[in-house]
């Protein structure tokens, strides 16, 4: 009867659901676009200047020891307010670990006989990256993103508490009025959304690894 009543409170309701799943996409979409853009590049790098990672992984690592709702507060505590930049905010930082840590292992555990063997070909350093390095760790660095991907979608569900909208509106104002239809209706979308990462991405995993390691 609670699903029935859940699916008839989503159907009659359709507009907001969908605006705030929207919302709940446009607050997991930037954040870990910035992730890739940034910490990607960033971790390659490292993985040149070994002093490098111990303080990119560290502060990586710090932010995700946080309890997500506190990292939320920390937000506004620092003077970012509330609303979008702050969750945004949030969200980059508590991303971080995963990819930063799957970009630095897939690229430093490349054979070293692999690596000799490219540069007894004579291809430059940039060559090595391009057709040797990425290739063989983009396995590890697309898991990473997939972890930190699914973690951001449920953390994005907290951004309500601090006026960003999304899903987790939804379950905030159904938890107020005690409506059991309401808190289903934006956590169905949510656990979709998830598994649609995970899917998607594992998929996009296995497309961009070479034929011949998979």
């Amino acid at each position: 009867m609670l699903l029935w009543n859940t699916y008839l409170y989503m159907m009659h309701h359709a507009h907001t659901v969908w605006q705030a799943t929207l919302q709940q996409l446009y607050l997991v979409a930037i954040p870990m676009g910035i992730v890739i853009i940034i910490a990607i590049p960033l971790t390659i790098f490292a993985t040149r200047v070994k002093k490098l990672y111990p303080w990119i992984l560290g502060f990586s690592n710090a932010m995700q020891t946080i309890p997500s709702l506190a990292l939320l507060v920390l937000m506004i505590t620092i003077g970012l307010g509330i609303g979008l930049l702050p969750t945004i905010i949030a969200l980059f930082v508590y991303a971080l670990m995963p990819v930063v840590r799957n970009t630095y292992v897939g690229i430093a555990g490349v054979a070293p006989e692999i690596k000799d063997a490219a540069l007894g070909m004579g291809v430059t350093k940039w060559q090595m990256l391009r057709l040797v390095e990425l290739p063989l760790a983009l396995k590890v660095i697309i898991a990473g993103i997939r972890s930190s991907l699914v973690a951001t979608i449920g953390f994005a569900t907290l951004a309500a508490l601090i006026g960003a909208g999304g899903l987790g509106g939804l379950i905030m104002q159904g938890l107020g009025m005690a409506s059991n239809e309401m808190v289903l209706a934006g956590t169905i979308p949510a656990v979709v959304m998830a598994f649609l990462a995970e899917f998607v991405m594992s998929r996009l995993e296995r497309a961009l690894t070479p034929r011949g390691l998979r």
